[in-house]
């Protein structure tokens, strides 16, 4: 028993440190909500509404959701640590302006109704969902234009709408795939 737990404690301590040493980003940033401090009186939202400091990129997403992994495993899946990590599986679905107001598990169903609007290439076609881990929390996406550029990309216009609270954000996002390939990509 007391050598399981030291092997635990190692563990964690490895896990935590491997963390802090591969990312420059403040554990804020990491553990989205966990962390993170009230805004100040002077700090205003990111123009896509949320706070300035919950923006990652998509290697951050990445990232955060590798060490979130190792930590889960290290610590086997005991309490909540890395459950606020961005799910890398969305990062070239979504937005951060629509996944930074999800929960992980809102964040897939978010990017699956993209997938299935994408995936039927109709202007026109929505696909709604609605939160299995909050009430309150809904969305839907929505093909609004498709074109085809010179160098044969299609691309698609989507706009999501997140519900959270009766508070709706709409945002609108480009999707493109290359010829031969069946996914659609957001991009920047």
């Amino acid at each position: 028993m007391l050598n399981t737990a030291r092997r635990f404690l190692s563990t964690l301590v490895t896990a935590t440190t491997v963390a802090a040493l591969v990312s420059a980003t403040p554990a804020s940033a990491q553990f989205g909500g966990l962390f993170k401090k009230k805004p100040s009186a002077d700090q205003k939202a990111g123009s896509d509404g949320c706070d300035a400091d919950s923006k990652n990129s998509i290697g951050k997403s990445i990232l955060g959701s590798v060490i979130g992994d190792f930590t889960r495993r290290a610590t086997g899946g005991m309490g909540v640590v890395g459950s606020f990590i961005p799910r890398a599986e969305v990062a070239g679905t979504l937005t951060n302006a629509i996944a930074c107001r999800l929960d992980p598990d809102e964040q897939l169903q978010a990017a699956e109704a993209t997938r299935s609007v994408t995936q039927s290439e109709q202007v026109g076609t929505t696909s709604q969902w609605t939160s299995q881990t909050r009430a309150g929390v809904s969305g839907s996406s929505t093909a609004t234009a498709k074109t085809q550029t010179a160098d044969g990309r299609s691309c698609m216009t989507i706009t999501d709408v997140v519900i959270v609270d009766g508070e709706e954000n709409r945002v609108s996002k480009q999707m493109c795939k290359n010829p031969g390939e069946t996914r659609y990509v957001v991009v920047v």
